[in-house]
């Protein structure tokens, strides 16, 4: 695992090598050396191993999407601070199959982090309000779904929030 400024300064070593190709008529190196370092770049905003984690989430593959989080050790010092974010989001959802109090802990984590896209930061606060419910937090819970509708602008989740309403009128 990388450290994140580390691919920094290979992007910044790859540039410069690239421009020296540049000087000396290298036109072809040095555009493909240009195009390398936007690689990096890339990374260095966007956790490769957090990229690989959605993509098994994706196929339902909790295990290989945990495994892929794992190598992730230091999340302070190898991510930025939104993808230290969807790292606490991600290790939320794994730990919500197991383990409601430590999930709590992992959504609240990724909520003051900070997601990027408002269905992530709405299923967050939809998987909180769960917790609370299950946990006899009925105020909170309604805050949390209010919230969770506000920022679900596509209606992806609004069967969940319905069916969560429901559950809460019958405590």
């Amino acid at each position: 695992m990388f450290h994140k400024n580390i691919k920094l300064v290979l992007a910044a070593l790859i540039i410069a090598f690239g421009i020296y190709q540049f000087t000396e008529n290298n036109i072809g190196n040095g555009i493909f050396l240009l195009l390398f370092s936007t690689i990096f770049i890339f990374l260095y905003f966007k956790n490769e191993f957090i990229l690989l984690a959605f993509l098994k989430l994706r196929k339902q593959d909790f295990p290989g999407a945990q495994k892929w989080l794992s190598y992730i050790k230091n999340p302070e010092a190898a991510l930025v601070k939104k993808q230290q974010g969807y790292f606490n989001y991600l290790h939320g959802l794994m730990v919500s199959q197991t383990n409601l109090i430590e999930a709590e802990k992992y959504f609240k984590k990724a909520i003051a982090l900070g997601l990027s896209m408002d269905q992530d930061l709405a299923l967050a606060k939809l998987q909180l309000a769960g917790i609370a419910m299950t946990r006899r937090r009925k105020i909170e819970a309604t805050n949390l779904l209010n919230e969770a509708k506000k920022l679900d602008k596509q209606n992806m989740l609004k069967d969940q929030i319905k069916m969560m309403k429901e559950q809460m009128k019958k405590m």
